[in-house]
């Protein structure tokens, strides 16, 4: 495994952080805007001392509407001794990066990273994105799985009726199932109207 890239929950943990240095595994973690960085008390204060020029258009992938392009401002930040150096020569480098939308300038994302030397800021940017087709995908299966199990449960407490006796006016009872065999997968039976 090469990178690692994970939100603000992953990233703002130091114990996290320091087992993939430890591990060798170069990671794109996204941290709160609070978070500590060296040479400022907050990362938001980091880039907001940024220069103009420190700002790049830069595609961190493809979305659902074509390339997703930010402005990304990317810093070198210095070495830690106890993880960052072979002998005297180190041998990773660390990094602040922020993304900031074009149409909202205000809307920031703050991240740090742990590289190989010869890492693009391209290169970290890409790893960035990569997170968000795993989001896509999680975002997708939650809302297909909830709402399709939802409306199931719905549709079946709807009508089925409550209380005392309901077993008893041709309900199944708490040992039948409603599961059916519906070609190759399986359908949730929803009982007709009581008469």
């Amino acid at each position: 495994m090469r990178w690692v890239t994970a939100d603000s929950a992953y990233g703002q943990d130091n114990r996290f952080r320091r087992l993939l240095e430890q591990s060798g595994v170069g990671y794109v973690l996204a941290v709160p805007k609070s978070q500590f960085s060296v040479g400022c008390s907050r990362i938001e204060i980091l880039f907001a001392q940024a220069p103009d020029e420190a700002w790049e258009k830069i595609s961190c992938g493809d979305g659902a509407k074509g390339p997703r392009v930010y402005h990304w401002a990317a810093v070198r930040l210095p070495a830690v001794a106890e993880f960052d150096y072979q002998g005297e020569v180190p041998h990773r480098l660390r990094w602040a990066l922020a993304r900031r939308s074009i149409s909202k300038p205000d809307e920031i994302a703050y991240y740090l990273a742990y590289t190989p030397l010869q890492v693009t800021v391209q290169e970290l940017v890409r790893v960035a994105g990569a997170r968000w087709a795993i989001e896509e995908c999680f975002q997708a299966a939650k809302n297909e799985c909830g709402l399709d199990l939802a409306h199931a449960f719905l549709a079946a407490t709807a009508r089925r009726p409550w209380g005392k006796g309901a077993e008893q006016v041709g309900q199944p009872g708490p040992s039948s199932s409603q599961w059916r065999r519906f070609g190759d997968s399986w359908q949730l039976v929803v009982p007709g109207p009581c008469t």
